[in-house]
């Protein structure tokens, strides 16, 4: 598989979590940072979690991650959602001091990151959920990759689809 195919497969992860990222920025505003500690907030959170969720897009698109489970995605930003964040520290401590360094208490601050990543996941599942089959069905006629998980995506939403006529049709009868 060519290195452009794998980047429209992961193309849905990486444009949530940036827009997740730079929503970051945006609130840095909002709450009267300078522009360009919004800027360094923005773009230092956009691209990791960008990277990531591209990583996330490509686990689904392999088949490695369940669709549209919450578990296994939770699993992931368990651990890549702190990575992000010290990613971010790191580095914006490296911009605006010129020293890249820790947050003091690292490990305080990788676990609680470790817990608020479970709200995140909820956020970014939905997003992906939302925006990775419509992105996968548009590429299919040249991305086989993305026709097969496209393909997956169909065939779950008839099983749900079945499942949830078959309780309609149960509760009426009663």
């Amino acid at each position: 598989m060519t290195k452009y195919r794998m980047a429209e497969l992961g193309l849905p992860g990486f444009a949530v979590g940036f827009i997740a990222g730079t929503v970051a920025g945006a609130m840095a505003l909002v709450v009267g940072q300078p522009i360009g500690w919004a800027l360094v907030t923005a773009v230092t959170l956009a691209v990791p979690l960008g990277l990531l969720g591209a990583g996330y897009s490509l686990l689904v698109a392999f088949g490695r991650v369940r669709l549209g489970g919450f578990a296994p995605a939770f699993l992931f930003w368990l651990f890549a959602f702190p990575l992000a964040r010290l990613l971010q520290e790191v580095l914006t401590r490296l911009v605006l001091t010129g020293k890249p360094g820790f947050p003091p208490q690292a490990w305080g601050f990788l676990a609680f990151q470790a817990i608020i990543s479970a709200g995140f996941a909820i956020g970014f599942l939905w997003m992906h959920e939302r925006l990775a089959p419509r992105w996968w069905h548009r590429i299919a006629d040249h991305n086989p990759t993305a026709r097969r998980v496209y393909e997956r995506y169909a065939a779950h939403a008839h099983v749900m689809w079945e499942a949830r006529a078959r309780r309609r049709a149960m509760s009426n009868s009663r």
